[in-house]
């Protein structure tokens, strides 16, 4: 039995343009969520779900196509207990087929996943489970991959499932920790000062696929939906010199600006504006969406209680805390008895 962790995430800047080749810069938080996995006798997937807000279930099913998870819970539930679990739990018999030279493929496991990142709200909880499902997937079959390694196979598992419409932003920062900067396939980490970072959630989850296939439509059509990409891009630029620097202000300044195009490419909401003003008007230096939108998160830069307390007493709003940086990325909180083997750099 073997047990990882992976950090959720929130964008300083660049979601959506990311998809382009816009660079994006998201940051790890000190949210996180474990994955354990377990060997098992035969092919078959056995997923609990004890967390990610949803009600705890638990599917078994095997790899052949007739037979699915049959389970009394709603289709979407069981797409999000399975998609990332069964495109994580490939890339591992790949990794581990490739650097073994022997094949895994039909190896099965018992899956339990404990997640403190709201799913699907904008922090990253589907690169954090998948990351964490990688390694510890891998390391139960005696594989220790690197984190540039876990990152790199993770995004192939969200390439697949999200249709192709992945960047590697969400792994690469989850399987890494602390700032990272992606811009198509170069990605690396980023030094950042602490973050006075403050998140308000309003308890919902926006369909990341469909408001990514909205951004692409108007992207399509118009020029100035083009041109707005692009813009992000530069504030992306602009914000990396502004985290160099360690210049809050500036950051602050540039997130509003980033929020605003984001709020004219179609990916806000009416709960997601609301939080954003309250924070300004409580004295946030800055606020926007995190996320594809549509519903979830959004993150604030404050060093006092103000904008907690705003956003606790502003209406939509569900949950608030402080998200502190976590510069650890993907780890092990639990090897297999047996040790595991490192893969070379």
């Amino acid at each position: 039995m073997t047990t990882s962790s992976a950090p959720g995430k929130v964008y300083l800047f660049g979601e959506h343009a990311v998809v382009y080749g816009e660079p994006a810069v998201p940051c790890a938080i000190e949210r996180r969520a474990r994955v354990t996995a377990e060997r098992r006798d035969d092919d078959h997937l056995r997923v609990n779900a004890d967390d990610l807000t949803l009600d705890g279930f638990t599917v078994e099913y095997s790899r052949k196509a007739d037979d699915a998870p049959d389970v009394d819970v709603s289709e979407s539930l069981i797409e999000a207990a399975t998609g990332y679990v069964d495109a994580a739990v490939e890339q591992s018999r790949k990794a581990v087929t490739e650097e073994l030279g022997e094949d895994v493929s039909d190896v099965g496991f018992d899956i339990t996943i404990e997640s403190d990142i709201p799913l699907g709200a904008g922090l990253g909880s589907s690169a954090a489970v998948t990351v964490a499902g990688i390694d510890a997937a891998t390391r139960e079959l005696g594989v220790e991959l690197s984190p540039e390694t876990v990152a790199d196979r993770a995004f192939r598992a969200e390439y697949e499932v999200q249709e192709g419409e992945a960047s590697r932003a969400d792994t690469f920062c989850s399987a890494m920790g602390g700032a990272v900067r992606v811009e198509g396939d170069d990605c690396r980490r980023i030094e950042a000062p602490d973050l006075p970072i403050v998140v308000g959630f309003d308890g919902g989850a926006g369909d990341t696929g469909a408001l990514v296939a909205g951004v692409r439509k108007l992207r399509e059509e118009y020029g100035f939906a083009a041109d707005t990409i692009e813009a992000i891009g530069d504030i992306v630029r602009e914000g990396e010199q502004a985290l160099a620097e360690g210049d809050i202000a500036e950051l602050g300044r540039l997130m509003d600006f980033n929020h605003g195009l984001l709020e004219a490419l179609g990916v806000s909401s009416r709960s997601l504006d609301t939080m954003v003003w309250a924070a300004r008007d409580a004295g946030a230096k800055g606020a926007k969406l995190t996320g594809a939108g549509g519903g979830g998160c959004v993150v604030a830069l404050d060093d006092t209680d103000e904008t907690g307390t705003a956003l606790r007493f502003t209406p939509g709003c569900e949950e608030v805390f402080r998200a502190e940086l976590d510069r650890d990325g993907v780890r092990v909180e639990q090897g297999p008895s047996d040790g595991g083997r490192t893969e070379d750099a």
